[in-house]
């Protein structure tokens, strides 16, 4: 947004070695509902103001300048974590029809190359896209949509050079090699053919950054491109996918609490998309496609979702059949149909599980897992007439594997796992504790450490923490994390309210007027665990990003005592002004998470949380912040102002850092040694925020090393 102003702003910002930058303070004051909020920083919105970018980089000159004693420890970090990466390797072949896809590594190269082979996973290598030339000159490079016609003669993929989520179009000839004129810019997530490979659907944002509009474009025509359908409910979003059985296009509206779903004919890509069942309020759907039938997965009288089937051509609410009943225990998540059987993917206890349902006999079971704490996944299946189910397996020590499941013999093949170069699983160990909230909810918490691991409170930890939109944070395998778990730490993950580990309710006390619950969960679990002895507040180091970023800036206004380093990337934490304005991207949307502030009970309880508008005169612990200078989900601002406001309250002399990425958005960099990079810099202020209470915090010798 630019905001106008008639007096150029000076920037006071000392030389690094004088001092941090010291931002401007304005005397602005924002109104509502007869409540006064200064807002000193608010000028800090405005990117077309040169002293916005210069405070930025000044911010940016200041962290380098105070991080530079850690410049040491940065490059062992990151050359530990290269160290154990296999920088050539590929990907298992996915095989679609007669073709083999996959993707590459090349030593030194930051991005996968991407290739095929025909009828065989042996036969000569076709390569369909080489993502280091395409990102050549471009500082960021994401590649969005990846879509083969059909026929596979053509290859219709979407790049982002800049981090703002917007990505270029473009369609390749794969038998020539040549672009094809067919280019389409502004588009968003969400791309899909027609069964004759003539058509593309494709979906774009409105201004506010919200996927709104279904476009059909026609392969060679210079016509302008067909509106196929446009959601005028601001609190909805689009999406578009295609069913296994690659009869239906499936284009869904969704907000937070509610979604409908429409089906276009992927063999009559002219036809209109026709609604199945018509949107309510808190009554969510999502639909798979099987022969006359559709599987839909909803939470229409069913907190935590059944399974129920109707036929396509009368899908309504009457026609329904329970396929899986509704569990008060259980979450359903998901749902994958195949030619004879049905997958259902659920959550118990924390846990997620994988349960095959038989199609010809109704049996059922679940696939066992050899760890207590771990997470698994479905791979994308293009396939629908098998019997063999690809999906990824990983734990806190266990390397990310792809396994193929004979759904029929209950076999389970390793495919392939990680290679991660010097690791010895054995070192380490995984578990699940709980602690105890002040209502007595009982809080998991998932635990990595090398052993043998006395409960003295000796140990550091990073304690890292999300909880919002019903968003899983799943213990998973981090070859990036072993270098902390060599320096002693014990890393782990506080699974607060918010998320939907423990089922929907889970999520609903976590959201809206229970938003707290978050935020209250966290410290118990850091309680817990200085309680239990896996560390103490002198090296307990927290981290979280974008709404964990909020969770960060949350408790540690709470309790700044609780915690020796904080690590909040791109955190939301301007909560109240960012909801008050609809013209920011996703706001509106976001209603139904944070509550509407144009009502007054939601604006007081958002303001008794927003970090921002929270920060105190006290103490607060070393502080790494990040953003995003083309960030379409936190605006840079947020963490600027933020920064700002905490260096001209807080009352201690410890390192505060705001490090902006002045070429990219919400995921930071887009190079897999560039993200190292990034990652080392984070471990490196954490390892130095703790290591003046922990000595010893040298790497331990690996097996390998002896």
């Amino acid at each position: 947004m630019s905001l106008p102003y008639s007096v150029p702003r000076p920037l006071q910002a000392p030389p690094p070695a004088s001092g941090p930058p010291v931002a401007q303070a304005d005397p602005r004051r924002l109104i509502a509902h007869g409540d006064i909020r200064p807002d000193p920083w608010f000028w800090l919105r405005n990117r077309e103001d040169p002293a916005v970018l210069a405070y930025l980089e000044a911010e940016n000159a200041w962290t380098r300048a105070e991080m530079t004693g850690t410049e040491g420890l940065q490059e062992a970090l990151y050359g530990e974590m290269v160290s154990r990466l296999q920088e050539t390797d590929l990907t298992v072949p996915e095989r679609v029809d007669d073709w083999w896809y996959y993707a590459r590594t090349e030593e030194g190269r930051q991005y996968p190359i991407h290739c095929r082979r025909h009828l065989s996973p042996d036969g000569p290598e076709y390569v369909l896209l080489d993502l280091n030339e395409l990102a050549a000159g471009h500082d960021y490079f994401r590649l969005g949509a990846f879509r083969p016609s059909p026929d596979h003669r053509f290859l219709a993929y979407a790049v982002d050079t800049s981090g703002d989520e917007r990505y270029t179009l473009f369609v390749r000839d794969l038998e020539t090699g040549v672009l094809l004129p067919d280019r389409i810019e502004e588009v968003t997530y969400g791309v899909e053919w027609s069964e004759d490979g003539r058509t593309l659907f494709y979906l774009t944002m409105d201004p506010a950054s919200r996927p709104w509009r279904l476009y059909r474009h026609e392969m060679g025509s210079t016509r302008r491109d067909e509106l196929v359908y446009q959601e005028d409910d601001g609190t909805f979003i689009l999406s578009l996918a295609k069913t296994r059985s690659r009869r239906w296009l499936l284009l869904e509206s969704a907000s937070h609490s509610s979604s409908e779903v429409r089906l276009l004919d992927a063999e009559r890509p002219h036809h209109a998309p026709r609604l199945l069942v018509p949107r309510e309020p808190g009554v969510e759907y999502a639909v798979e496609h099987h022969g006359d039938r559709l599987f839909i997965l909803t939470n229409d009288g069913a907190v935590n979702f059944r399974l129920v089937e109707a036929p396509v051509e009368a899908p309504g609410r009457e026609s329904w059949r329970t396929v899986a009943p509704h569990r008060e225990a259980v979450k359903l998540d998901g749902a994958d149909a195949f030619r004879d059987h049905l997958v259902i993917y659920e959550r118990e206890a924390a846990t997620p599980q994988v349960r095959i349902h038989d199609l010809r006999t109704g049996e059922e079971h679940r696939i066992a897992f050899p760890e207590a704490v771990y997470t698994v996944g479905p791979a994308r299946n293009p396939e629908f007439d098998t019997t063999v189910l690809r999906f990824y397996y990983t734990s806190p020590v266990t390397p990310l594997s792809v396994i193929d499941y004979d759904m029929d013999a209950r076999t389970w093949t390793l495919q392939k796992r990680q290679p991660v170069l010097g690791y010895d699983e054995t070192l380490y160990r995984a578990e699940r504790v709980f602690a105890t909230a002040a209502d007595g909810t009982r809080i998991p918490v998932s635990l990595v450490y090398r052993e043998p691991l006395a409960l003295d409170g000796s140990r550091p930890m990073l304690l890292n923490g999300y909880g919002s939109y019903g968003s899983n944070y799943d213990p998973a395998f981090s070859s990036a994390a072993v270098s902390l778990l060599d320096r002693g730490f014990v890393v782990a993950i506080a699974h607060v309210r918010g998320g939907e580990e423990l089922g929907r309710p889970w999520y609903e006390d976590g959201k809206l007027l229970r938003k707290r619950n978050t935020f209250t969960d966290f410290i118990s679990a850091a309680e817990h665990l200085v309680s239990a002895g896996y560390t103490a507040p002198d090296r307990l180091a927290i981290s979280g990003g974008s709404a964990g970023g909020l969770l960060m800036g949350a408790v540690v206004n709470m309790r700044p005592d609780l915690f020796a380093a904080v690590v909040a990337e791109v955190p939301f934490v301007d909560v109240v002004t960012t909801m008050l304005d609809a013209s920011i991207p996703l706001t509106v949307i976001e209603y139904e998470e944070w509550g509407n502030p144009n009502d007054p009970a939601y604006y007081e309880y958002m303001k008794s949380y927003s970090p921002y508008d929270n920060v105190a005169p006290q103490p607060y612990p070393p502080m790494l912040v990040t953003a995003g200078l083309n960030d379409p989900r936190v605006a840079y601002w947020e963490p600027a102002k933020w920064v700002a406001k905490l260096r001209a309250t807080k009352t201690d002399g410890n390192r505060l850092l705001l490090k902006t990425n002045m070429g990219a958005g919400h995921s930071g960099a887009s190079g897999r040694y560039d993200v190292l990079r990034e990652v080392a810099f984070k471990y490196a202020f954490v390892v130095d925020a703790v290591s003046g209470a922990v000595p010893g915090t040298e790497v331990i010798p690996s097996a390998s090393e002896g």
